[in-house]
């Protein structure tokens, strides 16, 4: 009987590749008058796997460059969105106004376009859909002129359902930016509480605090109360230096106790309970200013709440895909009444449902959006001056006082010149 052997070209090497080599097999064949399939099919396993996978290396490789040039366009997006929400935004003045309410002002929109983050932003998705639409013109066009074979079908599709979804994809997309302008409202309302309520406090505690032996201690109180809208600031925007920030608000000592807590504002909090504890008060006055600590933690709690609960998921989820969907097959849809202006058309459709969910998404973190820097420096400037003027105010007041008050008579009436004066 003919014995036939497997073709092995390494017997060393057969240890390494036991998972695909079964010892049995070749007790199984060794009667074969010829060699069998199965046999030539464990050979050519052995000889692949005992070569190095050049081949698996360099289309891994090519598909990462792939993924890399399509992950491009949006990164860049990307950067240009996120480098606008660091952007400090400014007060309107009179000239702002002026300027804003301008009839020249739609140009000067137009000419800024190309530097909006909004519309830069839109430039991945505009940019997928109208080329789809190429796409499919261009498919529709080569099975109409039969460039295809005839069994490919020409891509097309009643509008009347797209009619009926229309209004309803409106709606959506404009309850979900009112929901977003909403929160913006909110956190708008929520810093005119805080920044109103910084002032009244230092007001409170400029007419309160009078004794002479705490005029270091009343320094520094205000000096804490226009700190925290600064540290509030920080702790709920990305990318804000609170060192730099507080750094000519705060002592040292004390700004370092501050930028090891973990809760900044809560802990400017803290300084400023523990100074109002110390100050020589009467009770009435000292619970008059313990009681307006309370809007800063409301501040607090509002500021967070916007900070980490989003609009609910799945209405964005719901917008976004719904958008996807519509302009997928929008070129589709219009192509039997529009053909090649498909394109131009699904260009259009997609820069503006698109630019309007992107606005709804921008403000729905609103802080960024707000002023807050020029706020806070406008609150510090506010107080500095009342400050600078508690002195030379009140000695007005009092020489007022004594210039229009006369001596009383003796049963508590005012003299006759004093009745003059008043009259």
């Amino acid at each position: 009987m003919i014995m036939h052997k497997i073709p092995i070209q390494n017997p060393t090497n057969l240890s390494s590749f036991s998972f695909h080599f079964n010892p049995r097999i070749p007790l199984k064949f060794h009667h074969l008058p010829f060699p069998s399939k199965s046999s030539k099919k464990l050979t050519f396993r052995f000889l692949c796997s005992s070569q190095p996978s050049q081949n698996s290396d360099s289309s891994s490789n090519e598909t990462s460059t792939v993924l890399s040039i399509l992950h491009a366009i949006p990164d860049w997006a990307d950067s240009v969105k996120e480098r606008g929400m660091k952007q400090k935004r400014s007060l309107y003045d009179h000239e702002k106004w002026v300027q804003h309410r301008s009839s020249l002002r739609h140009i000067r929109h137009l000419l800024s376009s190309l530097s909006s983050r909004v519309i830069l932003s839109l430039v991945p998705p505009v940019i997928a859909f109208t080329s789809v639409a190429v796409f499919i013109a261009s498919y529709n066009s080569a099975v109409s002129m039969h460039w295809l074979p005839e069994f490919f079908p020409v891509l097309r599709a009643s509008s009347l359902p797209y009619q009926l979804a229309a209004p309803a994809l409106a709606l959506l997309l404009v309850f979900r930016t009112e929901a977003s302008y909403s929160r913006y409202e909110e956190g708008l309302k929520a810093w005119t509480k805080v920044l109103a309520g910084t002032n009244d406090f230092s007001r409170q505690v400029i007419a309160s605090v009078e004794s002479a032996s705490d005029v270091l201690l009343k320094k520094a109180l205000l000096q804490y109360i226009m700190a925290f809208p600064v540290a509030l600031k920080c702790h709920i925007i990305c990318g804000s230096d609170i060192a730099t920030d507080l750094q000519n608000l705060l002592e040292v000592d004390d700004l370092a106790v501050v930028l090891s807590s973990k809760h900044r504002p809560q802990c400017i909090i803290n300084f400023i309970s523990q100074s109002i504890r110390l100050l020589n008060l009467e009770e009435t006055k000292r619970h008059i200013l313990e009681s307006k600590i309370s809007c800063f933690h409301e501040g607090i709690g509002v500021c967070e709440q916007l900070m980490g609960i989003p609009i609910p998921l799945s209405y964005t989820r719901l917008t976004s895909r719904l958008l996807v969907l519509w302009h997928f097959t929008l070129p589709i849809i219009l192509w039997d009444d529009c053909h090649w202006i498909v394109v131009p058309a699904t260009f259009v459709s997609a820069a503006c449902l698109f630019c309007i969910e992107e606005v709804g998404v921008l403000i729905e973190e609103p802080f960024p959006m707000l002023a807050l820097d020029e706020l806070c420096q406008l609150v510090h400037s506010n107080i500095q001056e009342a400050m600078a003027n508690e002195k030379r105010i009140q000695v007005q007041v009092n020489r007022k006082r004594k210039s229009r008050f006369k001596e009383h008579t003796s049963n508590g009436w005012p003299t006759f010149s004093e009745d003059r004066e008043l009259g």
